[in-house]
């Protein structure tokens, strides 16, 4: 792992990860054609760890509110982690090698475009994430679980799914990133887990910290500019990235067969 290569790693998860584009698709892709080994889970830690960071940062407000007077929404995001805990939980177990599929991403990614697509046709509504049922929270999280496959988008997927439940767009994206923090939390963990029974560090301290700043920073911004773009109604112009996107990947891995 160079600089150089640590440093696009982390703009791309910086900016991905929140962007309804897919990071893992991104990063799945860029990985192969850089040819960047995708077992590093020391780096997979730090760059999940700096946007876990920016969440926590540009959400303080709301997490603060979460934790001192809208209480009710903790359980709710705690039935919203279930699926995305057992279906992840099986997928690391018996398909972890398909989740590192370019060729997959491909196939994914014009999906999310399609999802992306749904966003103007769905009506605007002012309910708050505070108002949702446990019914609704679960099915959010099944669309979170479903991001498991690289090319799917997690905030797309569980904005678009947040919308359909009746949320105002501010509050699907709201709950769609605090439903984020237990995701990338559990994930972050697990890494930092099989890192320290396995011994595999093998990244050096420096390049990692420079990743986790350099995510989290970027992050931030690419939060911003969601919450902008989704209040304009313009979320769904990422499709034209995609879709694209996702026909060439394919193309390119076919011919390679």
């Amino acid at each position: 792992m160079t600089w150089l290569k640590m440093f696009l790693l982390s703009i791309i998860q910086g900016i991905t990860e929140f962007l309804p584009v897919s990071s893992s698709g991104h990063l799945v892709i860029v990985e192969s054609f850089m040819e960047i080994q995708s077992d590093q889970t020391d780096v997979n830690i730090v760059l999940h760890a700096g946007t876990l960071l920016s969440i926590l940062i540009f959400y303080r407000r709301t997490i603060f509110r979460l934790l001192s007077q809208d209480m009710r929404v903790i359980p709710l995001l705690i039935v919203g982690t279930l699926p995305v805990v057992v279906i992840g939980l099986a997928a690391k177990k018996f398909a972890e090698h398909y989740l590192e599929s370019s060729l997959l991403a491909g196939c994914m990614l014009p999906i999310t475009g399609l999802f992306l697509l749904m966003i103007p046709r769905i009506p605007e509504t002012e309910k708050s994430y505070t108002e949702i049922t446990y019914k609704q929270a679960l099915l959010i999280g099944f669309a979170q679980a479903f991001a498991i496959l690289p090319g799917i988008s997690r905030s797309g997927s569980t904005i678009v799914a947040g919308l359909l439940m009746g949320l105002s767009r501010q509050s699907a994206a709201t709950f769609s990133f605090l439903l984020a923090i237990p995701a990338i939390s559990g994930a972050t963990i697990l890494e930092t887990a099989e890192i320290i029974s396995n011994k595999d560090l093998t990244t050096p301290l420096s390049l990692l910290a420079a990743g986790a700043v350099i995510s989290a920073v970027v992050g931030i911004v690419a939060l911003w500019l969601l919450v902008r773009w989704l209040e304009k109604g313009k979320l769904h112009y990422f499709a034209y990235w995609c879709i694209p996107l996702g026909i060439i990947i394919v193309i390119i891995q076919l011919m390679q067969q």
